[in-house]
């Protein structure tokens, strides 16, 4: 049997997908805090499960983190979509 050569696909230019674009940092960002807000709120929860006192009422502010984290997330997809629009009518015109 012979082996017939594979054609060759191209390959992505090197760094196409590494350049930063405006609203990636609000992502990650959001995504932290949302994080961040997700632990507290399991830490603020267990008490309740464990039959230990609850804990004081600024843990339970922590826990808003959470929503703080997706508006930040969102406002950084929100960015992400305006500078794209702006990009696609550059090129269009």
């Amino acid at each position: 049997m012979t082996v017939t050569p594979q054609p060759e696909t191209p390959q992505p230019e090197q760094g196409a997908d590494d350049t930063a674009r405006p609203g990636d940092a609000l992502v990650k960002a959001g995504g932290i805090v949302f994080i961040v807000g997700a632990v507290a709120t399991l830490a603020t929860m267990a008490p309740l499960f464990l039959d230990m006192d609850p804990f004081p009422s600024y843990a339970w502010a922590v826990c808003m983190l959470m929503g703080v984290g997706f508006a930040i997330s969102a406002a950084g997809v929100l960015r992400s979509a305006a500078a794209q629009r702006t990009a696609a009518r550059a090129s269009q015109a």
